[in-house]
């Protein structure tokens, strides 16, 4: 019997069932309100359309006085926080995240770049001089939102690494769309405001020495350095980034989750206000402020931000005279053409260059066909393509020339992308789903007992914690006394953590111990004693087993521990391994009973020499 998963939470213990779901609907929320501006804006109420964007809301205290219009609240203001979302995730992707990784890092990194450098060029290219020319930005940026749906919607096989792969590159797509805005489309700059704007960045980078009152103080400073930015010819919305990227991001730490236990334990003892405080500020503390401003933040962001600012800038006046001169525009063709052929072109090629030279590798599982599919889904660049559109143009005109290019660009980029999934997994189909072993045994990087080179192997994927698997593994002992040295046996993780909370958190200890030569001693330790994991328990079998605990502490809270541990949990879920123990045996996957005599007699059946002329004969 084996013990059923449900749909395995991230590292962050979110369930990522219920996150992409989140996503498709935000994705489809952006959708409908893309157009729902559209048909606004070619309805018999059009006129209403530019009427209420245009309507101007202002401040007044005595003799000062501000305003802005609907549209520019939108866009100037309310966008500050989409910018803020993006960069608590790039300030998480950079300490935490998948960017920690050099080697991971380098291919989705590389690729984003050239996304967004071949597209600039193919629109100059078409819009080589004049005003035309200062919208090259439009074309950079890829929406992460639309490309997350569209993915979802045209649901290609094995999409777990892709979506990582793309949503890593979105990241560093974000991070240089921001930086153009910063650096071609501000106004013209006022040097005191800006001076303000750096001594309001110092005095937030210390709000985090603050002993209480962090998130007010991080509030006032922030709405500071947003009315210094826009003062001094900055574009407020980078205001966002700059607050996000000095709000610090760490992973929970062992002492903080023991003391927030402990309050609990005493609340549960003598329930009381005092007590309860303590609690609540116990539990907040053991989780970064950037993890919980993203959970805290982005359903906001993505539920009423995003699609308040497409129906502020998706309505675009399709009539028979817009379309027309789009059609004839370099503008309209530039956008389309930066979008769709630069970054299918730039993201495909630079990782094929990226991978051919050694620089860095895709992950196990990810090919260059399933990275072509995306890239295509990359041209659908909405959200901070409409945003440069706005302040990169002044020619209403021209808007609308440009916003067609980018609602044409957008729709054409799912097509390719739906094409080029469709087409390359026939041409080239995928194996079927677990069947085979994904990624073959490398002694050199796998957890293996026995001899290297032996022409049998069993490879189990189990936790710690799951009972199944230590009877499981008590049988292996009986398999590999059977075989001897005919048999290699390797351990990978898959840590159901809906039904077993303490797995990963044994998984990654069992691999900060591999650090040490460790690694088979911690995990006899672990199913031994597997009734005791928390964390007391563990530091304590790490130092029976002899390992340095400073060393282990430290690899253990580090980023290689952590992906060594997620690349076997994402390998199994790219095979739809979903039940703990999960045997292959010579690469096929085992069906059926896991006890001693099943395994052997899978492993028979399978050997080379009971196949080969010699072995028949003597039958």
């Amino acid at each position: 019997m084996t013990e059923q998963a449900p749909a395995r939470p991230s590292r962050f213990g979110r369930d990522p069932t219920a996150a992409r779901s989140g996503e498709n609907s935000a994705a489809a929320l952006l959708l409908v309100f893309t157009l729902l501006a559209v048909v606004w804006a070619n309805s018999p109420w059009a006129h209403t359309y530019a009427d209420f964007w245009n309507t101007h809301v202002g401040l007044t205290f005595g003799s000062m006085h501000a305003e802005l219009t609907v549209k520019h609240l939108v866009n100037d203001a309310l966008m500050t926080f989409f910018f803020f979302i993006v960069g608590l995730e790039v300030k998480s992707q950079f300490t935490i995240g998948e960017l920690t990784d050099r080697s991971r890092a380098a291919v989705p990194v590389l690729a984003a770049i050239a996304g967004l450098i071949l597209p600039a060029v193919v629109f100059l290219v078409l819009n080589p001089s004049g005003d035309d020319a200062r919208a090259w930005g439009v074309v950079i940026s890829t929406d992460t939102a639309f490309l997350v749906g569209a993915l979802a919607i045209i649901g290609p096989k094995y999409p777990a690494r892709l979506r990582t792969f793309l949503l890593t590159l979105a990241v560093v797509d974000d991070v240089g769309a921001l930086i153009v805005i910063a650096l071609f489309y501000s106004d013209e700059i006022r040097v005191w405001p800006l001076v303000a704007a750096v001594m309001l960045l110092g005095a937030l980078a210390a709000v985090r020495l603050l002993p209480r009152g962090r998130g007010p103080a991080y509030f006032v400073l922030a709405v500071g350095l947003w009315l210094s930015l826009f003062a001094g010819g900055v574009h407020p919305t980078l205001a966002g980034v700059a607050v996000a990227l000095l709000i610090p991001v760490f992973t929970p730490d062992r002492g903080r989750v023991e003391e927030a236990a402990e309050v609990i334990r005493a609340f549960r003892q003598s329930p009381n206000s005092e007590y309860a405080r303590a609690a609540t500020r116990s539990l907040r503390d053991s989780i970064s402020i950037n993890e919980r401003l993203q959970t805290d933040f982005g359903p906001y962001v993505s539920y009423l931000v995003l699609p308040l600012f497409a129906l502020a800038n998706a309505g675009v006046h399709l009539d028979g005279n817009t379309i027309s001169e789009a059609m004839r525009s370099p503008l309209t063709w530039g956008v389309i053409a930066g979008l769709v052929v630069g970054k299918f072109v730039g993201i495909t090629a630079a990782t094929a260059a990226v991978r051919a030279s050694g620089i860095g590798a895709l992950a196990p599982g990810l090919t260059l066909r399933r990275i072509a599919g995306g890239a295509a889904l990359s041209g659908i660049g909405f959200t901070i393509s409409l945003f440069i559109v706005d302040i990169a143009i002044t020619d209403p005109v021209k808007q609308d020339q440009a916003r067609v290019g980018v609602l044409a660009a957008s729709v054409l980029a799912f097509a390719l992308g739906w094409v080029t999934f469709r087409v390359t997994d026939r041409l080239s189909p995928p194996v079927a789903v677990g069947a085979k072993l994904l990624r073959d045994v490398d002694p050199a990087r796998d957890h293996l007992r026995g001899n290297p080179n032996a022409p049998l192997t069993l490879v189990e994927y189990g936790d710690f914690e799951c009972p199944f698997c230590s009877r499981a593994t008590g049988s292996i002992d009986e398999v590999r006394e059977y075989f001897g040295d005919r048999l290699r046996y390797v351990w990978r993780h898959l840590p159901l953590e809906r039904v077993h909370p303490r797995s990963m958190d044994a998984a990654r200890a069992s691999e900060a111990a591999a650090m040490q030569g460790h690694f088979f001693d911690m995990a006899i330790r672990m199913f031994e004693f597997q009734d005791y994991l928390e964390w007391e328990h563990i530091y304590r079998y790490a130092d029976g087993v002899g390992c340095d605990i400073s060393k282990f502490d430290e690899d253990l809270h580090g980023s290689k521990v952590l992906h060594r541990v997620l690349d076997d949990a994402q390998d199994a879920e790219l095979m739809d391994l979903n039940s703990t123990p999960t045997f292959f045996v010579n690469g096929r996957r085992h069906k059926g009973p896991f006890d001693a005599a099943s395994l052997i007699r899978a492993l028979e059946e399978t050997s080379p020499e009971s196949t080969s002329p010699e072995s028949a004969a003597g039958r």
